[in-house]
């Protein structure tokens, strides 16, 4: 998946199709001598301006329905699916632990670039997701894991391409059929709709709802807590802060929708997808709080397996 993701990086110049992807913990950085600057963000006018553009409502009903079902020792899994804003078949996955009883509370828990939702179901994936998928279980929560739009079971939205481009000299030109703001949008669109759905059905407990996202899912998590309230909490794992080629959907200008939220950025000094310094700096600048916090890992942008032990600490109390 990393080489894939730098492989989409390379595309940008080339194409509005843009990329997105997914340490050990050293603490909190020292000042840097160099005092860097914070990446420029919007003002909080435009930002508000862009929110509409993440509404939930689309022109048919949800029509969600379950398609399949697996039970284990000490959970069940279902597959279940729902049309999304625009029209697409939303494919998602929905674990719930066997002790206790619905509406449960629900850890979305959302894939990075070039990713599935079949990641949380991998221990020694690149995200270590099985890992907190089972964590969280193993805590009593629900999980509920999309496909986000264009990855996974959703390639025949680009005709069953692969969202990194196959190098192959007679592959046609056409690199991607959405953007990538278009691909973020689309997939908060679908996991608003995901919520109305679960909830309905009374599976999950409205008042108790986080996420966990990694890369391109961290910066969902920016995009979620600024236009969905049932979020409680979020963590934000590597997510890639700024970038020219993610136009309206650079996770900085986001930072304004976070306010009081509570949220937790796991991060590597060494990756490749973020300046540590001027990282270090927008977190100073823009989000840090009285409800956030930041722990930064000796890594690149694939943090160490130790991640999700940290992650499930911080959310216990948050939900």
């Amino acid at each position: 998946m990393a080489f894939g993701f730098k492989l989409a990086l390379r595309s940008i110049a080339a194409s509005a199709a843009v990329t997105v992807g997914l340490g050990l913990h050293a603490g909190i950085p020292p000042a840097l001598a160099d005092d860097p600057k914070p990446y420029p963000r919007i003002s909080r006018e435009e930002f508000l301006a862009r929110l509409p553009f993440f509404e939930a409502v689309g022109g048919s009903s949800v029509e969600g329905r379950m398609v399949r079902q697996w039970d284990q020792d000490t959970s069940t899994r279902r597959k279940f699916v729902f049309r999304g804003a625009q029209e697409f078949l939303v494919p998602g996955l929905i674990e719930t632990p066997k002790e206790g009883k619905q509406p449960w509370p629900t850890v979305l828990l959302l894939h990075g670039w070039s990713g599935s939702k079949d990641d949380w179901w991998r221990d020694d994936g690149y995200l270590s997701g099985g890992l907190m998928r089972k964590a969280l279980l193993k805590s009593g929560y629900a999980v509920v894991a999309l496909d986000a739009a264009t990855h996974g079971d959703r390639s025949s939205e680009i005709d069953f391409q692969h969202v990194n481009p196959f190098e192959d000299p007679t592959a046609p030109p056409q690199r991607s059929l959405f953007s990538f703001a278009e691909i973020a949008v689309q997939t908060v669109k679908d996991h608003r709709r995901c919520l109305d759905f679960l909830i309905a059905r009374g599976e999950i407990d409205p008042k108790r709802i986080g996420l966990v996202g990694y890369s391109m899912g961290g910066m969902n998590s920016f995009y979620l807590l600024s236009v969905e309230p049932r979020i409680k909490a979020a963590v934000a794992c590597v997510p890639p802060l700024q970038s020219a080629g993610y136009g309206p959907a650079s996770p900085v200008d986001y930072t304004w929708g976070i306010g009081a939220k509570p949220l937790f950025m796991l991060m590597g000094k060494k990756d490749e997808l973020g300046d540590f310094g001027r990282v270090s700096a927008s977190y100073e600048r823009y989000i840090k709080g009285p409800n956030t916090e930041i722990r930064w890992f000796d890594s690149g942008h694939k943090l160490p397996p130790e991640w999700t032990a940290e992650a499930i600490t911080w959310l216990r109390p948050q939900l």
